[in-house]
């Protein structure tokens, strides 16, 4: 481990019961699994913000504004090693606002709205799976931004201070 970092951003857009998910396609990380509705690396200039990274990521790839979204926020921060370095994911959360088509297209790959009782048989990133089945057993019951480190099994979550 040489401390080589990957810093990426991921954002799960809700519409009611539902959430938006992207089947990834042509990655260079991630690659034919489903993943959040928009998300990836961090530029050089948003390094201390993931949230400008998650907005920049939600209008280049689904071509929506943070005005097409409400109650945007931050819920989860992982850490996992894998490939020679410590990959940090930056997970938000926000719901779809009323009057925006559901009807979405990527430049990444194929959208599609899963009720939440399907989320958890999809084929996910690792960290990504835990965050989720964290979310639908406790996330989404709270405000809580919570910690998340991968120890080769699973992810062990706490729940940050605020």
């Amino acid at each position: 481990m040489d401390g080589k970092l990957r810093s990426m951003t991921s954002l799960y857009i809700t519409n009611a019961d539902k959430m938006l998910l992207l089947f990834r396609q042509g990655g260079r990380v991630v690659n034919n699994v489903w993943v959040g509705s928009a998300g990836g690396h961090f530029e050089d200039y948003e390094l201390n913000d993931a949230r400008a990274c998650v907005l920049r990521e939600l209008e280049e790839e689904l071509g929506l504004r943070d005005s097409d979204i409400k109650d945007l926020s931050l819920r989860y921060v992982t850490l996992r090693r894998a490939k020679g370095e410590i990959r940090q994911n930056y997970y938000f959360f926000a719901e779809l606002s009323s009057g925006v088509n559901e009807c979405l297209v990527s430049s990444e790959g194929i959208c599609k709205w899963f009720a939440y009782s399907e989320l958890v048989a999809l084929e996910m990133p690792f960290t990504a799976k835990y965050v989720i089945e964290h979310y639908l057993n406790v996330g989404h019951k709270t405000n809580d931004v919570y910690g998340g480190v991968a120890d080769g099994e699973t992810v062990v979550f706490t729940k940050m201070p605020s």
